[in-house]
């Protein structure tokens, strides 16, 4: 509402925070992120193989979900493949933000060494491009 009435002047006003400034505090975010991934990842390769395999199998069957939904509502390929990497990618996104504050006896080496240090990469190199032709040829 603020921004509603504040209009143009408010948002020359609000730059240097709402936009300069949420830059570099994201840059911030993400190298402490990364620096907690460094330090927990050899604790996460000692985890249990069941969450080894979630945090692999876990973005597939999300992403096949989201195509089951994207076909059921008659979605555009572009939009498939959109919601199946969402979908797929949920679990780094909010879930080391969210467990880190909400569950602070939770251990960081599982949460963010597998989401951040398995599904990622393997989001980004191989689920990526399989959700794109997944959603291109179903």
């Amino acid at each position: 509402m603020v921004g509603c009435l504040s209009g143009e002047a408010g948002k020359a006003v609000m730059q240097p925070f709402a936009g300069d400034l949420f830059k570099g505090l994201l840059a911030f975010f993400l190298l402490d992120m990364g620096l907690l991934v460094a330090r927990n990842f050899g604790d996460a390769r000692r985890a249990s193989p069941v969450l080894l395999a979630y945090a692999v199998l876990g973005p597939l069957v999300h992403a096949l979900i989201a195509l089951g939904l994207a076909k059921l509502l008659g979605l555009s390929t572009a939009d498939t493949a959109l919601l199946m990497v969402l979908s797929a990618s949920a679990s780094y996104i909010v879930v080391p933000a969210v467990l880190r504050h909400a569950v602070p006896e939770a251990s960081p080496s599982l949460y963010l060494g597998l989401s951040l240090g398995l599904t990622f990469p393997f989001n980004i190199l191989l689920g990526i491009p399989l959700y794109t032709w997944m959603a291109g040829t179903l």
